[in-house]
């Protein structure tokens, strides 16, 4: 069987490093094609209490769902036979999922809202480009938050972005060195040690 030896990872089937990078690739894309399929209701002009309330409860649903989604991913790299390339597949699970979580807000909030952000409605393309922008800090100043909400929608993406950089990423690469610390001392030596008997004379 073709090996190949990946550093920090050790020897890998070709079959199941393309495994890997096919799985993360499905994930993803299923991720994104879910995020476009899903239809956003539309109801313009909605303010008051109730609005800043229904985008409250999307974001904890949202944060409830991800911090699910990561637990299960982390447990599945612990039990992984090789932990770095599944972190691989959680990478391209949790950050595009983090994302379009921001994005799917971003659409519903300006469906509401049409005057959330400066530039119009954001369809579900504005949404995912502007969430990525956020994430990528690169702002072309094309869409910019004009309400208040919608501003402070934003400035707790750009606090999650540093917790996901800072802490979710390292999570991720800390559970599979730790797993494949474990594997490496549990794999056993050439074989054991003849005991020498006494010196014959």
């Amino acid at each position: 069987m073709a090996t190949a030896s990946i550093q920090g990872i050790g020897e890998v089937e070709r079959k199941e490093l393309v495994a890997a990078g096919l799985r993360a690739a499905v994930s993803t894309g299923v991720l994104i094609a879910t995020y476009y399929l899903v239809p956003v209701g539309t109801r313009h002009h909605v303010h008051g209490i109730g609005y800043d309330i229904g985008v409250a409860v999307r974001i904890s649903v949202a944060a409830a769902i991800f911090i699910t989604v990561l637990t299960l991913e982390i447990r599945a790299i612990t039990r992984a036979k090789h932990p770095m390339l599944r972190a691989g597949v959680a990478m391209a699970v949790v950050i595009p999922l983090f994302l379009l979580f921001f994005a799917w807000t971003y659409v519903t909030m300006s469906s509401s809202n049409s005057g959330a952000f400066v530039g119009g409605p954001l369809d579900k393309t504005g949404g995912l480009y502007f969430a990525v922008t956020v994430f990528a800090t690169v702002g072309f100043g094309d869409i910019t938050p004009h309400t208040n909400l919608a501003r402070l929608l934003v400035t707790f993406q750009m606090l999650a972005d540093l917790a996901v950089i800072a802490v979710v990423i390292r999570l991720i690469i800390g559970a599979a060195k730790e797993s494949t610390d474990a594997l490496g001392k549990g794999v056993p030596d050439d074989g054991p040690t003849a005991v020498e008997g006494p010196p014959t004379t």
